[in-house]
């Protein structure tokens, strides 16, 4: 008898515990597109274009900081569209500091990322809300 309940009470954790982690992976997917969202509305309010587009032209613009041409790497990561990919590529030094500040440089390590999404690395949270996005 023990045994059984205790089965029971192991597989209620089980699930709870599954159902929690599922919960975070889609708050954060859903986190991820809203800011893939509002970052392309206000840089194509800026620079024209559709997203990626615009995203592309905030990167080379070297008049915007840093951090914001680091964002810009980020969502066009996320995006995963290959038109990004030269430009990427162009940035990319290969050289991988151990620290980035990332207002001071162009991060390697987020170019990496980039370059790998939109080399066709896979990006599971996408499927929860990249359409809708040009």
């Amino acid at each position: 008898m023990k045994i059984k309940n205790f089965k029971q009470t192991a597989g209620l954790i089980a699930a709870i515990g599954a159902s929690v982690v599922l919960l975070f992976f889609i708050i954060g997917c859903i986190w991820i597109g809203y800011e893939v969202k509002a970052q392309c509305k206000e840089v194509k309010d800026q620079y024209g274009g559709d997203c990626v587009e615009a995203m592309i032209d905030l990167l080379k613009d070297e008049n915007q900081s840093f951090k914001a041409r680091n964002s810009a790497i980020w969502a066009l990561g996320q995006l995963g569209d290959d038109r990004a990919l030269p430009v990427l590529k162009s940035f990319y030094t290969g050289d991988m500091p151990e620290r980035e500040p990332l207002n001071q440089v162009i991060s390697q390590y987020e170019l990496v990322k980039a370059i790998n999404l939109t080399s066709g690395g896979k990006n599971v949270t996408a499927v929860f809300w990249r359409y809708g996005i040009n």
